[in-house]
């Protein structure tokens, strides 16, 4: 009897003591959650450099999330507001991606403008433009230049083909894509309903 109610009071000291497992396990999960939303937006210093090397982790990130999901998404950079934000693409719908990291939109520093950015829309110095992400993982190719308002440039580029990210602190002008030899041509011509060519004689 006597020994039965030490080995309860011994027990019930075990259990006031010290952390179970699955405390342990909730706590790094909530950890790994926080940093997850805070990281991308803390700013170590305001310098070209940093700003830089967090918008390549975003390209890598967005890029390894529509591989993962197996979706499209579209990148938006306000040029004029300094802030950019993906967007998932769901069959004609856009959606925020789950990831609490992406609820809102992330902006540059103050100290930190775009210059302009080249696309696949074109070049632009102001407005909007989009960087698109596939499934694939294919990126589409942009060039983005940024400066601190002084003389210091940074670009960041993205190769068509390999998908390398380039940075340079010199400006890095945009590859053209090469002519398409007319041999070529005719079989580009975009083909009726019916899914046979287009007659010479009704080509414009």
């Amino acid at each position: 009897m006597r020994r039965d109610a030490t080995d309860g009071e011994h027990r019930a000291g075990q259990d006031t003591t010290g952390f179970t497992l699955l405390e342990m396990i909730l706590a790094l999960f909530l950890l790994t959650g926080l940093l997850g939303v805070l990281i991308p937006r803390l700013t170590f210093g305001d310098t070209l450099g940093t700003v830089g090397r967090r918008l390549v982790g975003t390209i890598r990130s967005l890029q390894e999330m529509a591989m993962t999901a197996q979706k499209t998404i579209r990148l938006y950079v306000d040029i004029d507001q300094g802030i950019y934000w993906p967007m998932v693409l769901d069959g004609k719908e856009e959606k925020v991606p789950l990831d609490a990291a992406w609820t809102t939109p992330l902006s540059l520093p103050e100290s930190v403008r775009v210059i302009d950015v080249a696309a696949a829309q074109g070049k632009k110095a102001y407005g909007r433009a989009d960087l698109w992400f596939y499934p694939s993982g294919r990126i589409d190719p942009v060039t983005i230049h940024l400066t601190d308002g002084t003389e210091n440039i940074l670009a960041i580029a993205v190769e068509p083909v390999t998908g390398t990210i380039r940075v340079s602190d010199q400006r890095i002008e945009p590859v053209k894509a090469p002519p398409i030899p007319e041999r070529v041509k005719p079989f580009l011509q975009t083909l009726p309903i019916g899914g046979a060519p287009i007659p010479a004689s009704l080509r414009p």
